[in-house]
């Protein structure tokens, strides 16, 4: 069977110099090393090679149109999916981009839709340097930690952007257009659905739910864990304090209305009466007072302006004003 195309593909010693595989990719690692596999899922003869040379759940798992991220142990190797934020070019961070990742003893197979930054990272130094993490479990962690650092990036220009805002209605009183406070708090809820999950995924291979793993190992992905957590929290912090600016905004909206609404219904009913009486002397029959008198023009002006300023006392006196 032919070899499907790989992203890159290295047998990595214990002293983690990374070679390139020139021989068949299904062939065992050299003593002593460990293979790491790196796939695009849409990579053409992918899936009959992966169903010919690993367990059918981690093809499955290889190949899934869509994924959560997870830990699971499967015989003697598991099943590892991860989501890192999404830093292509015209793509949004939050769209978060998939790793799907097979590890066994001697052998890690990775793969992924999208590029994936921390993975190319590690890619790149081991074409360039000829280094890679030493182990399959060093190179989860390293995997692990580049994908967390970059959700931290995110997470905290999240932060920022809602101290902005925060600044323009709090601080100085200024409204800011709501589709721009919808759109980072839509972010924050986008990210927050694969981290937390994410978390609970690098717990559990901290727990030591994967093959391979050493104590040095272990205590890095609890670092990664840890810091997971401390991003869930930092995002549902930053959730509600949108959520409260969005209320703060709308109160301050009903309030304005509302005096609106007060202000013209004092004037209107300031201005009911006067209407009445203008209306009343406009009337054109017969009988009319004033109508031969030279001043009844006049004398109805200053009535009604005495009655406006007699309303006006009303309303001052009864604290309606």
């Amino acid at each position: 069977m032919k070899d499907p195309v790989t992203l890159c593909a290295f047998d990595v010693d214990a002293a983690g110099r990374a070679v390139a595989v020139e021989g068949p990719l299904a062939a065992a690692a050299p003593e002593g090393c460990y293979r790491w596999l790196h796939f695009d899922v849409a990579a053409a003869g992918l899936e009959p090679w992966l169903r010919a040379h690993l367990p059918e759940a981690a093809v499955d798992a290889l190949l899934q149109a869509e994924t959560r991220p997870r830990c699971d142990a499967h015989g003697a190797g598991a099943i590892i999916n991860l989501r890192g934020v999404n830093l292509n070019p015209g793509a949004s961070p939050e769209d978060m981009v998939s790793l799907r990742i097979w590890m066994a003893e001697g052998l890690v197979v990775t793969a992924r839709l999208r590029k994936i930054w921390a993975l190319d990272a590690i890619r790149a130094q081991a074409e360039a340097e000829g280094q890679a993490p030493e182990s399959p479990g060093a190179l989860l962690a390293a995997i692990a930690e580049g994908l967390t650092r970059r959700i931290e990036a995110v997470a905290l220009e999240l932060e920022e952007q809602t101290d902005a805002l925060e600044e323009t209605v709090l601080g100085e009183a200024q409204e800011v257009p709501l589709a721009q406070l919808s759109g980072v708090r839509h972010t924050v809820i986008k990210l927050r659905r694969f981290v937390n999950p994410q978390r609970e995924a690098l717990e559990a291979l901290a727990a030591g739910e994967a093959p391979g793993m050493d104590a040095r190992t272990l205590s890095d992905l609890r670092e990664s864990a840890n810091r997971s957590a401390r991003n869930v929290e930092a995002l549902d912090a930053t959730r509600e304090r949108l959520m409260a600016l969005q209320d703060h905004m709308e109160v301050q909206r009903g309030q304005r209305l509302g005096q609106n609404s007060y202000v013209l219904s004092v004037v209107a009913a300031i201005f009911l009466p006067l209407g009445f009486l203008t209306g009343l002397f406009g009337v054109n029959v017969a009988g009319m007072p004033g109508v031969d008198h030279a001043g009844a023009f006049w004398m109805l002006c200053a009535g009604s302006l005495a009655l406006g300023v007699l309303l006006y006392l009303v309303f001052k006196l009864g604290r309606w004003l």
